[in-house]
């Protein structure tokens, strides 16, 4: 942790840092820390401004848009965060399990992955989440399917550079599974590409379970994730504007706080961005 605070250069990074920092924060104990309960309806309330009972006001069904806003940190990042650990575990399986076989296995797999990423994800996302049915599950399974090719490429490609090292030829040499070439050289040699990577995807596929939500195929209402709370206040956006503003604000500051933070552990570790310095 020590180490990761010292990266910031600049005041941007610095505060993108406390921003991710603090978005996890919320994403383990947002719904502890929220003051009234989000899907509690009052419609005493409906469409109260914001006020001292009420910091951030309340929606059109008299919910408590701060309460919302924290409980669903938690819904919207680690729905995030399943979709890149499940992309990532599978990319990573058919990468390595490539660069290992070769031949036509390789290629089989690596043009299958190229047919795959000639699809936009949110679009291919989209088809399957609708055909799978609107729910936040089903847009979590379309996000995996359409993700995981990005990272069966890289993994590949970097698995296919490792495999030419020094070290590999003596691991061979020595009669060293291929399992224990996988644990011992390729995954930590890969670890900091692969880091610099899931960093910068966090906020493309927060943005896209967002989107999902409020075209309504995936989270549904009165569930508290941020996308869902911007399709329900839009028809309110004239006369309450804070039923759409907050919630953007933190899509917006969540997902610029995360690219910042992206690009400067790529700065740090990327071996081809320290190469050109």
């Amino acid at each position: 942790m020590r180490a990761i605070l010292s990266l910031p250069k600049t005041w941007i990074e610095r505060i993108a840092l406390v921003i991710a920092l603090l978005i996890l924060f919320l994403a383990v104990f947002g719904p502890w820390i929220a003051p009234y309960d989000p899907t509690q309806i009052d419609l005493r309330n409906r469409l109260a401004p914001p006020s001292a009972t009420h910091w951030l006001g309340t929606d059109s069904a008299g919910r408590d848009v701060l309460s919302r806003l924290l409980a669903g940190a938690q819904v919207t990042i680690l729905s995030t965060v399943t979709v890149i650990a499940a992309a990532l575990a599978i990319g990573l399986a058919v990468g390595i399990t490539s660069a290992f076989v070769g031949g036509t296995l390789d290629n089989l797999l690596m043009r299958f992955s190229d047919i795959w990423l000639s699809f936009p994800p949110l679009i291919l996302a989209l088809g399957f989440a609708a055909a799978l049915g609107a729910s936040l599950e089903a847009a979590i399974v379309a996000l995996i399917v359409s993700w995981w090719p990005n990272y069966a490429r890289l993994s590949r490609m970097i698995t296919a550079d490792i495999l030419t090292r020094k070290f590999i030829a003596s691991a061979d040499a020595l009669g060293v599974p291929t399992h224990r070439k996988v644990t011992h050289y390729v995954l930590p040699n890969a670890f900091d590409v692969m880091i610099i990577q899931v960093t910068l995807d966090i906020a493309a596929v927060m943005l896209a379970i967002s989107g999902l939500s409020f075209i309504g195929v995936g989270a549904q209402i009165p569930a508290p994730e941020w996308g869902v709370m911007i399709a329900e206040g839009r028809s309110h956006v004239s006369s309450a504007w804070w039923t759409v503003t907050f919630p953007g604000l933190m899509i917006f500051v969540t997902a610029l706080g995360f690219n910042v933070v992206g690009d400067m552990l790529r700065r740090e570790f990327d071996p081809t961005l320290q190469r050109r310095g």
